[in-house]
Order: C-alpha cells, then structure tokens, then sequence
C-alpha cells in the first residue's frame, strides 16, 4: 500500500455510514485574526473549500464591526458567494438587525449564538442567559417564516473559565429552550476544549431524555486538551452525523482566552475516511486549501494532518 492509499480503511461496528461536516473556517476560524483579511481572501477559501467537497461552509457573521472586526465586510462577501452550487452558507446573526441584513442579501440559513453559563452570556452578549434566549426569539421566528433553516449555537456546554463545570442539566435547559423557539439543529459547543468522552456521552444521553433527537444535534469540539477527535468519537457512536470543524484548525474564541483552535478539519476527515465514513472532501484539495489560507496569515497550519500531507509534498 502506498502512502496516497492511506490511511487504510478499517470500520468500526456501531458508526454511522457517512458525516456531514459543518465547516466553521470561513467564519469561527477567522474572527480571532488580529489582522485583516481581505474580502477577496476570504471568498476564494470559501470557493475553495467548496470546491475540496464541503457542503456547509458557515460564510461570515452579521455581528457589529465593533466586536468582530475581522468580519465587517459580510455585506460585501456574501454576494460573492451566495450563488455556490450545493453548498449551503450558514450566517450568525446575534439579533434582530443583524437578521435584517442577512436575510436582504438572500442567506437561507442562519445560526444563533446562545450560552449554556451566565458569565459567558454576559461576556459574550452582555445579558444573562433568558434574556439573550428573549432577544433570540422573534429573531427565530421571523427566519422561519421567511423559509431560513435555523442553527442554534449553544457554548460553554462542557465547561467554564469564569464557572468551572457546567451541569448537563443546565446545557439541556438553553437547547430545550432553543428548539422550541423553532431552531432546526443545535450545536453543542465545548469552547474552551474541556470535553471528555464520558461528559460527551452523558449530555446527550440527557438531551435524548429532554426529548431532543440525536438527528437535531451536531458536536463543536475545541482541541486545548487534545481530546477534540476522542469526543467526536464519542459523538459518533451515539449515533450524531454532524460534526463541526475548522479547516487547517484556525480559530478560538475572542470572549473566552482559553479557547484555542477548533478541531481541524483535516485531522476529522482522515478519522472518518479510515474509519470508512463518507465526507465527500476530497483531502488533498481540503490540505492544499488550509497551506494556502496559513500562507495568507503567514503561519503554518496547527494542524497534524495539514503539516504531514504537506511535507510529504516537499
């Protein structure tokens, strides 16, 4: 066997036949950049990633400039991507202007931003929990009556840098609460990267329990502790098909400095392919994208499948 036939596929009994990875690159990855990136930049890595096989590439959010910088341009990049064929482009929107906007440029799907802790929700919205969940309500109900699938992001799930350990019961209580304001799906956020498979187990257990189905659930794992990969894991074995990841590993989170990147998307496919689950990425391509993007922020990918397939190149 040669080493572009690896890794050799060997399945594992119990997982599902194939993961649709939702690719946060674009936008999660890249908010954290202390230096601009163009515009041009950022709506070729979104072709790109397209092109490499990724059906959901989360595009940019409809955030105020004054908290994100990096993505004040989402009116101009949007349009020059909007018509991507097959590709579904989720936008954040954290209320109801920046829906306004989103929805007068055509975007179809739409994610909010909910915290399963107060300190995050104060940190990050500057509100407690219930009242970010009453800000996000008409803001939900008004995507779903123009025809949006609508994504529920719900972060701190597995722990705290203000709180510590966050009690499932409470990460049930915000998703409950989401999906039945309308939200489609839900992310389960480990933002700070503290997750282990066991918690991960548990919390969906008790989500299935609450009366939300596994199908409605994806898994947004950070890899501080290098357990982003063994949580996913854990994920697929309950049977979740969605699976959150960030091309070349770029991204943390600006309202939590101990979050590092999110799970690559790279180190996720060749899980999955050797465990002989379908993505529809092409890794080469995805690999030769995130060398181009770390070019661009002049820094090599963080990460391990990115720096090994590219080696092998030189």
């Amino acid at each position: 066997m040669s080493a572009e036939q690896l890794p050799m596929v060997v399945p594992a009994p119990g997982l599902p036949a194939r993961v649709r990875i939702h690719e946060v690159g674009a936008r999660d990855g890249l908010q954290n950049e202390k230096s601009a990136v163009p515009t041009e930049v950022k709506a070729e890595f979104i072709r790109r990633l397209a092109d490499a096989g990724l059906t959901t590439v989360e595009a940019t959010s409809f955030v105020h400039p004054k908290w994100v910088p990096q993505l004040a341009d989402a009116e101009e990049l949007f349009p020059q991507v909007r018509d991507l064929a097959g590709v579904a482009l989720p936008v954040l929107v954290p209320n109801q202007r920046g829906l306004d906007r989103a929805l007068a440029l055509g975007a179809d799907r739409i994610a909010v931003f909910a915290s399963a802790t107060e300190s995050f929700a104060k940190a990050n919205l500057n509100r407690t929990v219930d009242e970010s969940l009453a800000v996000f309500e008409p803001v939900v109900r008004q995507a779903k009556d123009a025809g949006a699938h609508v994504r529920g992001y719900v972060s701190m799930c597995f722990g705290d840098p203000w709180e510590g350990g966050v009690p499932p019961h409470q990460v049930a209580r915000v998703c409950t609460a989401l999906r039945d304001m309308g939200c489609d799906e839900l992310s389960l956020g480990d933002t700070i990267g503290v997750a282990t498979p066991g918690h991960v187990r548990e919390l969906l257990n008790l989500l299935n329990g609450e009366g939300v189905p596994t199908d409605e659930i994806g898994v947004h794992f950070h890899d501080t502790y290098g357990q982003a990969l063994a949580n996913t894991y854990a994920a697929l074995e309950h049977g979740v098909t969605t699976v959150d990841a960030s091309a070349g590993g770029l991204g943390g989170c600006p309202y939590a400095k101990s979050a590092t990147g999110n799970l690559a998307t790279e180190d996720l496919v060749w899980m999955l392919h050797g465990l002989g689950i379908e993505t529809g990425v092409d890794l080469g391509r995805l690999t030769a994208t995130s060398v181009w993007m770390a070019a661009h922020l002049d820094r090599p990918s963080p990460s391990r499948t990115v720096r090994a397939l590219s080696h092998k190149d030189q």
